[in-house]
Formats: structure tokens, C-alpha cells, sequence
């Protein structure tokens, strides 16, 4: 079939994300994708190619076709694409495991295999409400977070998302209902708030007797709307779960391996949660795996409870594919320069960025890591947006009030220029300002 053919097709029977059915805007077609490039099966604005900005959704932190990644698919297709494991395990897994634990912050040891960022974070409540009722304290059922956040789709993540923001307040009334303190103050290199650091305190203890945990993203609110705060306040929440004896579980789905500049954001803190989830660029983009670290407390607790196992055992937990191109991801990673990737691509979009500052309706541009932010005072045309940075050769994804990008770590400089341009000329388009 040709393009036009496939796209009939999709618009007939294909459900997007967060998308109406049928379709009301027209999806590109990929037909391949290489190095930081994604190759269209129908043009798009006169482009059949765009550079992508976005690592498809935060992922694909080596880009599309890294060789040692495809030969560690190939590799293990030859051995077994995947085996229960219920009962069995086998060394891609296993290694793994290893892996997370040497490169996440000490104590965490124990590492649960899930297969997506939101059954992580699920699983991750479940042990701190069964951590909790093993201990004898089975009224400690809720959450507290801080407002902003996003954490997933399904039933337990989205009770802990913003309950004003997005659309999960269709849920109100279903969904569990969870403690939440006032956002974080915005600003990386802020000192702390005392008057803020109190109310985090006084939230905490007010509830501390239903409280099993607190949970939050660290240093970057992620899809709940692309803000930073300060470290400091991952250090303050430690001492607060701890002089409240509730657990401490960090959100590290969209920060891990490297984006903000250090390996996981709680590094740049210098503390450990107790329960720390993973994802999205952990198979660097390649297939769906994600998972859920505790300490030996956490783990020790649930399995002298009165249920001494953890009840969660999805089908294709610990997938040897995925696993395997995990595996060879974080040893690209860890052999690579990352770091200082990073710190080039956050040059490179603190310069390429600056001018959007200048832009009427630009209402705050900020940069860490490999994350660069336009936030608009308004919603985002997302169709003028889309076109403008299509028709400069960039694959963005704007969402609410905001233009971001984050690019895979192998983006050139030239590139990131370009995706920096297309950001600007996106908010241009959105704002309705002249070129």
C-alpha cells in the first residue's frame, strides 16, 4: 500500500494518544528511522524527512538504529524472544538487574521488571501500601505528592497526577483519594523556600497516620508541566519521610539516565528514596520495559507480612528482548561520554532558545540537561506550532502552553541548532508573530 492508502487505513481503525476516533488531525507517516532522523512514507509540508526533537517521548536517548543496540535484539531473537517468569529467569534479566543496582543510588538493591513507566509506578504504590499493612498499620492507604505532577495513565498513577490539571479530573469520585501539598517553587538554582519546606512538614505530619508514602518526580515535573525545582527539596522530603517513618519513592520514569545532566535527578541531591522507578530510556527507546527498585526494608518488610510475596506478575515481566537491549543501552551509556553530551546539548539549547525570550506571548524559556522549554501565556496552536517546526525539518510534540524538545544524546551541533530554531519558530507560529 501506498502512503495515502495507509493513512486511510489508520484514520479508519488506528486510536491515537489522547486523540478523538476517528482522527481529527492527520498523524506523519515514519517509514524508517536512523541516527536522529525519522524518514516519512508521504511528505509533510514538502519535508520527507525531520529531525526529531522529541527522542520519541523522552526514550531513544542513542537515537534510532545504534548498532549496538540492533545487534543485541538480533543476538537474542537467536536464543529466545521471551519465557515466563514465573518460576524461571535466565541472564539477560539478571543482569539487569545488576545493572540498575550498581548505576541507581545506594540502598536501593531489589529490582521488579514492569512493562511501562505507569505499572511501575502501580507497582511501586502496592509495596509502600503493603510495606505498610505488613508493619501492622493498615490504615496508612494514601499517597501525599505535590500538585503539578503526572505519574501515568492507569487507576494509580492518574489518582496521583494533578487533580486540576490534564484530564483526569473525568475520574473524580473513582479514583482513589490521595494527599496533596502546593506545587514546588520553580527554579533549579532557587534556594529553598523555609515558608515552603514547613507547609511540605506540616502536610506530612498532619496526615502521617494514613500516609503508607510520599511520592514525587525529582527536580522535573515532567509531563504535568515541564517545570524544576531545587534539589534541596528532595533532601527536605528525606528527613521529612523519615521523621514521619513514611516511605520515600522518587518518580524517575522521564529523568533517569542522564537527561537532567546527572545519572538519575536524585543525584543531584545526593539522596536515596526508598522506592525509585524507571523507564522510558532504560531499552533506549527500543521496546517497553520499565521497573520498580526498593530497599532491602521495603522488600524485607513485605515478605514477613501476613501476604509474604509482592502480588503483581504481569505476563511479560522481565522479557529477555528487552532486557538484553536494556542491557546493551546502559552499557552504551555508561561507556559513552554522556555527561559531557549532555552539557553540550544544554549549551547548545540555552543559545539556540534565547531568542524566544524576545517573543510577545513567550512567557518563560528555561534549559536543563537535555531539556529545553518554551512556555507560552496561552495554549499552544498546535497546528501552526506543528506546521511551523515541520516545515523546518524538526519533529516536535507541544503540549498545553508548552514547546519543548528533548533530543536523543547523539544530536550534532548542527542539528540542535536546528531544533532549536524550529522550537523558536514554532512559538513564533503559536503567537501568531511574523518570522
Amino acid at each position: 500500500m501506498n502512503g495515502r492508502e495507509l493513512l486511510a487505513l489508520d484514520r479508519r481503525h488506528v486510536w491515537h494518544p489522547y486523540a478523538a476516533m476517528p482522527g481529527r488531525h492527520e498523524p506523519l507517516l515514519v517509514e524508517s528511522a536512523a541516527g536522529v532522523r525519522l524518514t516519512l512514507g508521504e511528505p509533510a509540508y514538502g519535508r520527507t524527512e525531520l529531525i526529531d526533537g522529541m527522542s520519541s517521548w523522552w526514550s531513544a536517548i542513542h537515537g534510532y538504529r545504534h548498532p549496538a543496540l540492533d545487534a543485541a535484539v538480533v543476538d537474542q531473537v537467536g536464543r529466545m524472544s521471551h519465557v515466563m517468569f514465573g518460576g524461571l529467569t535466565h541472564e539477560p534479566a539478571i543482569g539487569l538487574a545488576r545493572r540498575l543496582v550498581e548505576i541507581t543510588p545506594a540502598p536501593l538493591e531489589h529490582v521488579f521488571l514492569a512493562d511501562s513507566g505507569s505499572v511501575s509506578v502501580e507497582v511501586a504504590v502496592k509495596m509502600c501500601l503493603q510495606y505498610q499493612r505488613s508493619r501492622g498499620r493498615s490504615g496508612r492507604t494514601r499517597l501525599l505528592t505535590w500538585r503539578g505532577g503526572y505519574y501515568g495513565d492507569t487507576l494509580g498513577p492518574m489518582s496521583l497526577c494533578d487533580p486540576e490539571g490534564g484530564m483526569h479530573h473525568l475520574w473524580s469520585g473513582i479514583l482513589p483519594r490521595q494527599v496533596f501539598a502546593d506545587a514546588p517553587p520553580d527554579g533549579f538554582d532557587a534556594p529553598p523556600d523555609p515558608g515552603y519546606l514547613a507547609h511540605l512538614a506540616d502536610a506530612v505530619e498532619a496526615h502521617r497516620d494514613e500516609l503508607a508514602a510520599v511520592i514525587v518526580e525529582p527536580v522535573v515535573q515532567g509531563a504535568g508541566g515541564m517545570r524544576f525545582h531545587s534539589p534541596a527539596l528532595l533532601v527536605a522530603l528525606r528527613e521529612i519521610a523519615d521523621a514521619n517513618d513514611v516511605l520515600l519513592v522518587f518518580d524517575e520514569i522521564a529523568t533517569g539516565f542522564g537527561r537532567t545532566g546527572a545519572m538519575f535527578a536524585a543525584d543531584h541531591a545526593g539522596v536515596s528514596p526508598d522506592v525509585m522507578c524507571v523507564g522510558k530510556a532504560m531499552t533506549g527507546g527500543y521496546m517497553t520495559m520499565a521497573a520498580a527498585l526498593c530497599t532491602a526494608r521495603v522488600a524485607e518488610g513485605i515478605s514477613s507480612g501476613e501476604v509474604p510475596v509482592l502480588a503483581h506478575g504481569p505476563t511479560f515481566m522481565g522479557n529477555p528482548l528487552a532486557a538484553a537491549v536494556a542491557n546493551a543501552s546502559i552499557d552504551v551509556l555508561r561507556d559513552d561520554d554522556w555527561r559531557g553530551r549532555v552539557a553540550r546539548i544544554e549549551a547548545g539549547l540555552r543559545a539556540a532558545l534565547g531568542p524566544a525570550r524576545e517573543i510577545p506571548g513567550v512567557a518563560d524559556v528555561r534549559v536543563l540537561g537535555a531539556i529545553g522549554v518554551v512556555q507560552l501565556d496561552r495554549e499552544v496552536d498546535m497546528e501552526r506550532a506543528s506546521r511551523a517546526a515541520v516545515e523546518r525539518g524538526v519533529w516536535l510534540r507541544p503540549f498545553r502552553d508548552l514547546i519543548y524538545t528533548m533530543p536523543p544524546y547523539v544530536t550534532g551541533d548542527d542539528d540542535l541548532a536546528e531544533i532549536g530554531g524550529a522550537v523558536v519558530a514554532a512559538a513564533r507560529a503559536s503567537c501568531g508573530v511574523p518570522a
